[in-house]
């Protein structure tokens, strides 16, 4: 999570953080905004056997409704620009875009779409969906740790999860590999996704 950004206006104003626990997540029933510029999404996947490779999606949008009451009747949606993958490294970055990874100018958008939710404990939860990549829609399973909520310097009602999944990435039809010369593959098959979210409230 970054920095609140501020102007001279802005730069007086007190933030107030507050924590929800257990006894009073009703308070937090509604519908939130994913906010980008203080989230992030991403993968890690291992390369050459040796070493991860991480990299992030710089454009989505996201929403989630959060019932605090009823955790199980909560609920997420989340639409990822395929052209803003970022590796740091512009060669690797255009081959994903490629056939050979997730045929960008073909399938645009990698999506989710929550089809059950499950409070685990005070601070887990467990959301399952429907995730498409490149044309493909598989179930997937998101355990996502709650980091509480804080009202903002400028009145926004922000929450805050982050966790993730693992994936086989050929299950969406990312099989692009090389063997390696001495046994093994250049990437692994098994991906980690990875999600730090912070959303604002509506108002």
């Amino acid at each position: 999570m970054g920095l609140f950004n501020r102007n001279k206006t802005e730069e007086a104003a007190t933030p107030t953080a507050t924590a929800a626990t257990g006894a009073d997540l009703s308070a937090l029933t509604g519908d939130y905004t994913i906010d980008n510029t203080h989230s992030s999404i991403g993968f890690t996947v291992r390369h050459a056997m040796v070493t991860t490779v991480r990299g992030e999606f710089a454009e989505y949008e996201g929403k989630l409704h959060l019932d605090g009451t009823d955790p199980s009747r909560s609920t997420a949606e989340l639409s990822i620009k395929v052209a803003s993958i970022d590796t740091n490294q512009q060669q690797r970055d255009e081959h994903l875009r490629t056939g050979d990874f997730f045929e960008a100018e073909t399938y645009p958008e990698i999506t989710f779409r929550s089809t059950a939710a499950q409070r685990l404990d005070d601070e887990t939860y467990r959301l399952t969906g429907d995730l498409t990549i490149k044309g493909t829609t598989r179930p997937v399973t998101l355990d996502l740790a709650f980091n509480g909520s804080a009202t903002d310097p400028y009145g926004n009602l922000r929450v805050g999860f982050e966790g993730g999944t693992q994936i086989n990435r050929s299950d969406w039809g990312l099989t692009y590999n090389a063997a390696l010369e001495g046994g093994g593959v250049l990437i692994s098959d098994k991906a980690k996704l990875v999600l730090d979210i912070s959303a604002i409230k509506s108002a």
